[in-house]
């Protein structure tokens, strides 16, 4: 398996994880050190106690919103490895970023992030409206 498709099979266990609400399952996909989040709205967190009891949280609320992904892409430096996609989560397009560093021979999870999109868009070359600040 290249680290390509390795780091895309962890970013899709941690998709799984999600889904399923196996929150065992999402804290082996974590690092143990040096991890941080942003969940979308809230702010930085950082360290491993502070990025998973907000998993914790999420996983549990019975009102949690379905989460899909999409549109990936991957980065691959040396140890380390970013995935980009889109979430849909309650019918909002969120672009995500999950960056992984390969410890001991797997691929864990170090940083989360994930923020609304102003619209899809169909072409994946297309910019977004002129009217954005940045």
């Amino acid at each position: 398996m290249t680290d390509k498709e390795a780091i895309l099979a962890a970013n899709a266990a941690y998709y799984h994880a999600f889904v399923t609400g196996d929150f065992a399952k999402m804290s082996g996909i974590w690092a143990d050190d040096d991890v941080s989040c942003i969940h979308p709205g809230w702010p930085v967190l950082i360290g491993r106690s502070a990025v998973l009891d907000s998993y914790r949280e999420i996983l549990r609320n019975p009102m949690q919103e379905p989460i899909e992904h999409r549109d990936h892409k991957t980065l691959v430096s040396g140890s380390e490895g970013r995935v980009f996609c889109v979430e849909i989560v309650g019918g909002a397009a969120l672009a995500a970023t999950n960056w992984f560093r390969r410890i001991d021979g797997a691929w864990r999870m170090i940083h989360h992030q994930a923020s609304p999109i102003a619209a899809l868009m169909e072409e994946p070359t297309a910019r977004p409206p002129s009217s954005r600040l940045n």
